[in-house]
Parts: structure tokens; C-alpha cells; sequence
């Protein structure tokens, strides 16, 4: 800077002495760039500001020392953030890869080789998880076009470390140390498959090939997403005929009344009208259970089923481009297929494996499917339906026989799960079991909309342990459909970070003046993502790398979410966290004991629907077949009722085609399962309504299942809480199919 203000002043005394009009133009001229020159430089240059402090100020997403401050982000943050935490990153890679290179042997260790790269993948890791959060529950046009922008720089990044040959040797060299522990061997033999996974074995034009496809990957599942949500948004159809919304429950005539008014200055109708259906689930699925209009339930049928299937936002061709990539991957790396690539690193471990579980369940439940398919056809026929049964058909009379048989229907359930009243029984059912305190503390940390709530955590010792936000409501207009987990921050003892998850939902939101009412679905859903949530937050691992749900093989990453689902069947928590929003009264034993009767009700159908998806997923990822034959031929297998043949589910299968999470291992829910409800036997065989026993049982699990995380393989952790191997016995029990 000192060399600059010389070259300033300069330039000003020279001007200053010709004092001639051409030179103060001059003066003007240079003292201009020079300043444009040194801003630029200032801006560009990480050198100049090693610990990113006028960054920090200007922009929100690099400030990882607190919560983000989700009120001063905007789109055009996004690039600059995601350059400059990059270039931090990549530059510190070099230095560490540098040190590698000049080091010896016995210099290398975890502390040395390992420890820094943590400390290293950390700032980059948070700014990237807030930009792909936002693009998930704040979706706008410019936030997809800064996404798509920054994208590549991801992936690049993430192939120059994996495929960094330097890492991966002292990686190898540390995974014959005697001076490793349990946790620190298995993030060592993590990282080396995940290294040859990511290319690191490559060179040449292999090696280019492979990044380049990582590049198209990331694009096409982009698109892939995008598509889903346009084609989502574009349709709705305006209802005024009363006779459309007959049968329909209040609630969710006054949520499709609600959609016909918004962004207008007029109130709402549930009664009189008009009433806006569209295709996202809290508007949907009302419609198709309720709706005595029969042609509505089929044009809302076919309009679901052929979404991005064609037209302006088709996902047919992107799912074979992806397809042909992934099979390429396969190859590269010496796999017949990308099942192969998948299922390696998973509990199967190998492809047959995974066909022998579903095979296995399949001929359990394809039987039993048929007989209910049948039971449904002859309800319907006696209760007045002379027409053939069709899809749209099925979910109508299906909720017209649980309703005759159980005395029960989601409309008289809602009233008694209000969402305050089940999130406090929730919290309560944790405390209890794992000696827990969850604390609402709305208002510590920004959110990135009104609705979203803020939690702290804290352990027996009063100690806060960990945090977490729950966005809990449908936006269909800006948020992706589904529910999800983000294991935002994790627990690092070298970076003193505690853990932070993000907890992500799509119920009704309150409607009119009442609140949140919840189906009892909704209420399981919540469960679910709350038990990732806690795998996540009680960990004691202290390694980022390990601790929470990171590095738990795919295939078990279910478990904890699926084990919370089960206490929706105990009587004693479902008494604790359903109130009556008018009355506070409890959930009525009546009510409660159909519930559990109507728990099996369709057990085999329900079976088959998971199972089809799963042999979807992994023949389209082993058959190179077009994935219109394979859908067939898996239909043919796994589906009582054969889909219309405009039916383009596959352009929707987000978890296996808008990501890699689940490619080639959505078998892993049933996979998960056997084992969440194997584990939840313990706990039934002790007796439920002993809450000594259950706490005792509760902290043991907290201790085992919770509390290792990735840093235990998952069998080994089950045999420590149970004794024993897992039995998918006990999974067909639970749907009573045995």
C-alpha cells in the first residue's frame, strides 16, 4: 500500500507543476485506474486479507463462525462466496499437498496428514451447504442461475482433493498405523474407497473423461430437479362447482380455497368456492382420497403421473443421459454396472445381495397384495361402484374401506395432532428416553423464513450439546416436496464445533384461523426426519468426518429415522403428543386402538409400493435396457395394478435422479428397516408402558445407535445393542404379513 500512495502522489506533484489542462486530464485519468486497480486487488487478492474479515462483513455466507444471517443474503452473494471459499480451499489443499511431498515418513501422521484437512474443508463446506439449502426451500429463477454457476467449481473442487494422489498415499500409509483407533481406521478406509471411487487411480484421458462426466452429472440432476418443480407449478385447476370439493375435510377444502385467493386481496371460500387444486402432496392427495368427482381424481391422476414427462420440462431424456453417464463411471472404474459402483460401499456390499432381500419380501407380500386388491374391488362394488377400478379410483374407495372397517378417517384424526402439541410430546418422548432437554430458542439465530423454528439441545449436565432449525410447512410455489435431514454443522472436537441440523417438512401449514392440524402421516414424517435429526446431534464421535450420520454406510442411514416412527404405536406417546386443538383433549382410546388395528391395514400393498421402487432403481442402474423397458419388466414383477401407459414416474424419482444419494440404493429404506425394527423389538419385549425400562433402554440406544454414528459399522452396532444379527422377519411381523 505504501508503494501505491508513491505512485499517487506522484503523479499528482508532476500534473500539479505543468499545471497544463492535458495533464490534470491525465492526473484524472491515472489516479482513477490506479484506484480501480488497487480495489480490484484488494478484492481478488486472499493474500492481502488471509482471515477473510472484510468478506466476513460483506457478505453473509462466508461468515462460518456464527449462524448464517439469512436476512442479508442475497442471489448475488452466491458466486462471490463460492470463488473465494473455493480458492481458500484449493490453496490450502496445495500447501498441505506441498508439506506431503517434502515430509517424511514418520512425520505423517493422523495429527499431521488428517486434522488439517478437516480444518481445511470446513469453511467451504458451510458456505456450500447454506447456497444448496436456500436453492432447496427458497427456489427462485436468479437463485438457479447462480447455482448453476457455481456448481462446477464444486465438483471440480471435490475431484481435486479425492483424486489428489499425494492424500490418497499418505492416506494408505496411515492405514497400516498401529497408533490409529477404531474410528480413525474406519475414516481412513472411507476415504481410500471414496478416493478410488472419485477417480484417483486415473490418469490420462480416463482421468479427463471421468471429471468431465462429474461435471454433466451435476448439471443433468440439477435440471432434473428444476424440472420437477416447473412442471409441478404449472399446473392447477380452478374449481367452482361445489360438486368437485364434496367429501373433501374442511381443512382441505380451506387450504385449495386459500390457493385460489393467493397473491389477491380477496378472502377465501371453503364453502362456497372457488377452490384451486394443484399437484404438490398437501393439495393433491386430499383431492384423490376425498373427491366424489371421479373425472377430477383422473384428470389430477394423469396430470401427476406424466409430470416431466414431456413438453417444456421433460425428464425423459435426462434420465437416460444420466444413465448412460453413470454406466460410463462404472466402466472407467473397472464395474460391470453402476449397482456394482453403489452397493460396494454399502452393508450389501454386493448386488446380489441386495436382489435377495427384495426377492425375499416380495414373495411375502405379492400374494397378499393381490387378495387386498381384491377385497378393495368387491368393497367397492358393493358399496354402489359399477365401473372397473382404475387408479384414480384407488386411493378414493381404499380410504371409503379403511373408514368402513376402522370407524376411523384422517379428517376426525387431524383435530388431535395439532403441530405445537405434537412437537412438545416429541421433545417430551426424547427427554424421556434419552435424557435429553430440547428448548425452543426462536429468535437466537436468523431464519430464512417466518415459519421456521429454532431449537437448542442439552444433556443431562445442562451443557447445550446441539441446535437445530424445523422448517415444518408446504411452500410448492419455492420449496422442493419431501422431507429431508442436513446435517449442517457436525460435531468436530479439533474445530469446536457442536452439531446443527436443519430438519425439513411439507405439511399443511395452518390454515385459515386454525393451526397446523397434522395427519397422522404427517406426524410419522415428522418422526422420521427428527430421528436423523438426533443420530445426527447426539453423537459423540469427536471427527467431523464420523461423527452423526456421516459415514454410516447408505443402506443403514435409515435406521435411526425409521426407529422413531414405531412410538406412533405406542399408546403412551401417542397420548402425549396428540391434544385437541379446541379442546386439548387426548387422542380417544377408540380412536387410538383402530389406528393400531388399521396399522396393517393394505400391509402387503404397502410392502410391494417400496419394493418396486427399489427394483426400479437398482435394474435401471444394472439393465442397459431404455428405462421404458425397465420399467415394464419391473412392473410386470412388482405391481398388482398395472400403471396406464402414459404413466412417467421415473421423471419424477427425485431421490435416485436428482442426486446421487440414492442411485442404485433406494432399497436401502427396506434394507434399514429390518434393522429399525428390529431394534424397536427390544424395546416392545421389555414391555412399552415400563417407562423405567424404556429409559433405560432408551439411554443404552442413545449410547450405541445414536452415539457412534459412522464411526462403527453398522452391524457391529446393532449386535451391541441387540446381541445378535438382524432378522427381516421381524420386518414382515411389523406389516403383518406373518
Amino acid at each position: 500500500m505504501a508503494a501505491l500512495w508513491h505512485i499517487v502522489y506522484g503523479v499528482f506533484r508532476y500534473c500539479r507543476r505543468r499545471r497544463k489542462q492535458l495533464l490534470l486530464c491525465i492526473q484524472a485519468a491515472v489516479l482513477f485506474l490506479i484506484w480501480k486497480w488497487a480495489f480490484r486487488t484488494l478484492e481478488r487478492s486472499p493474500s492481502l486479507f488471509e482471515d477473510g474479515a472484510v468478506e466476513n462483513k460483506n457478505n453473509p455466507l462466508l461468515s462460518s463462525m456464527h449462524f448464517p444471517r439469512f436476512s442479508d443474503i442475497k442471489v448475488e452473494h452466491v458466486i462471490p462466496a463460492i470463488m473465494l471459499a473455493a480458492e481458500r480451499f484449493q490453496s490450502g489443499l496445495e500447501r498441505h499437498v506441498e508439506w506431503l511431498k517434502s515430509s517424511k515418513l514418520a512425520e505423517r501422521t493422523w495429527k499431521t496428514v488428517v486434522e488439517p484437512l478437516e480444518v481445511l474443508e470446513f469453511p467451504f463446506g458451510y458456505t456450500w451447504n447454506i447456497v444448496s439449502h436456500i436453492y432447496s426451500v427458497k427456489n427462485s429463477p436468479s437463485l438457479r442461475s447462480a447455482y448453476q454457476q457455481v456448481q462446477p467449481v464444486q465438483v471440480n473442487l471435490k475431484n481435486n482433493f479425492s483424486q489428489s494422489l499425494p492424500i490418497y498415499s499418505a492416506f494408505k500409509e496411515l492405514s497400516s498405523s498401529q497408533a490409529l483407533d477404531g474410528v480413525q481406521s474406519r475414516i481412513i478406509q472411507t476415504f481410500l474407497l471414496s478416493a478410488q471411487h472419485g477417480g484417483v487411480e486415473l490418469q490420462g484421458d480416463s482421468k479427463k473423461r471421468f471429471n468431465h462426466i462429474h461435471l454433466q452429472l451435476a448439471n443433468l440432476t440439477t435440471k432434473f430437479r428444476n424440472n420437477i418443480l416447473d412442471a409441478t407449478k404449472a399446473f392447477s385447476l380452478l374449481l367452482t362447482n361445489i360438486s368437485s370439493v364434496k367429501g373433501l375435510p374442511e381443512t382441505a377444502r380451506q387450504l385449495l380455497a386459500d390457493n385460489a385467493v393467493l397473491g389477491t386481496d380477496q378472502r377465501s371460500d371453503p364453502d362456497h368456492g372457488p377452490w384451486k387444486v394443484t399437484l404438490d402432496d398437501p393439495s393433491y392427495y386430499p383431492v384423490m382420497k376425498y373427491s366424489n368427482d371421479r373425472a377430477l381424481r383422473k384428470m389430477l391422476f394423469h396430470a401427476r403421473i406424466s409430470r416431466a414427462g414431456s413438453g417444456e420440462f421433460d425428464n425423459s431424456g435426462i434420465i437416460e443421459e444420466i444413465r448412460k453417464l453413470r454406466q460410463e463411471i462404472a466402466e472407467i472404474l473397472g464395474y460391470r454396472n453402476y449397482a456394482e459402483v453403489s452397493v460396494v460401499s454399502k452393508m450389501a456390499q454386493r448386488v446380489p445381495a441386495v436382489w435377495n432381500l427384495l426377492r425375499f419380501l416380495r414373495n411375502h407380500s405379492y400374494t397378499v397384495a393381490q387378495q387386498e386388491l381384491v377385497g378393495l374391488k368387491e368393497f367397492a362394488k358393493t358399496s354402489g361402484f359399477t365401473e372397473e377400478l382404475e387408479h384414480w379410483d384407488v386411493m378414493y374407495w381404499t380410504e371409503k374401506q379403511q373408514k368402513a372397517l376402522f370407524n376411523l378417517t384422517e379428517d376426525q384424526v387431524r383435530p388431535y395432532f395439532p403441530f405445537e402439541h405434537v412437537l412438545s410430546g416429541l421433545f417430551q418422548l426424547s427427554s424421556d428416553l434419552f435424557g435429553i432437554k430440547i428448548v425452543p430458542a426462536d429468535g437466537a439465530a436468523e431464519v430464512w423464513d417466518p415459519a421456521v423454528r429454532f431449537f437448542n439441545i442439552y444433556d443431562e449436565k445442562e451443557t447445550h450439546i446441539a441446535s437445530f432449525y424445523l422448517d415444518p410447512y408446504s411452500r410448492p410455489h419455492e420449496k422442493s416436496s419431501g422431507a429431508w435431514m442436513l446435517d449442517f454443522i457436525s460435531r468436530s472436537r479439533q474445530l469446536k464445533n457442536i452439531p446443527v441440523a436443519i430438519l425439513v417438512c411439507n405439511q399443511i401449514p395452518p390454515v385459515g384461523s386454525k393451526p397446523s392440524l397434522m395427519s397422522f402421516a404427517e406426524v410419522s414424517t415428522l418422526f422420521h426426519e427428527f430421528g436423523h435429526g438426533l443420530q445426527h446431534m447426539l453423537t459423540t464421535v469427536p471427527h467431523a468426518a464420523a461423527s452423526g450420520t456421516n459415514n454410516i454406510e447408505w443402506d443403514a442411514v435409515e435406521v435411526a429415522s425409521q426407529f422413531m416412527e414405531n412410538w406412533l404405536y405406542d399408546h403412551r406417546t401417542v397420548m402425549s403428543i396428540s391434544g385437541h386443538f379446541q379442546t386439548g383433549e387426548s387422542l380417544p382410546l377408540h380412536m387410538f386402538e383402530q389406528i393400531l388395528r388399521a396399522r396393517y391395514f393394505h400391509g402387503g400393498s404397502a410392502m410391494l409400493g417400496q419394493l418396486y421402487l427399489a427394483a426400479l432403481d437398482m435394474e435401471l442402474h444394472t439393465s442397459p435396457d431404455p428405462w421404458i423397458t425397465v420399467k415394464k419388466r419391473i412392473t410386470d414383477q412388482f405391481s398388482i395394478l398395472k400403471p396406464p401407459s402414459e404413466d412417467r414416474f421415473p421423471c419424477t424419482f427425485q431421490h435416485i435422479f436428482g442426486g446421487d444419494s440414492y442411485a442404485a440404493g433406494y432399497y436401502s429404506y427396506k434394507w434399514a428397516e429390518v434393522l429399525a425394527q428390529d431394534l424397536f423389538g427390544a424395546f416392545e419385549e421389555a414391555g412399552l408402558q415400563n417407562r423405567e425400562k424404556m429409559s433405560a433402554l432408551g439411554h443404552r440406544y442413545r449410547e450405541t445407535v445414536l452415539s457412534l454414528g459412522g464411526g462403527t459399522p453398522p452391524q457391529e452396532v446393532f449386535r451391541m445393542f441387540r446381541g445378535r444379527d438382524p432378522s427381516a422377519e421381524v420386518l414382515l411381523r411389523s406389516y403383518g404379513l406373518l
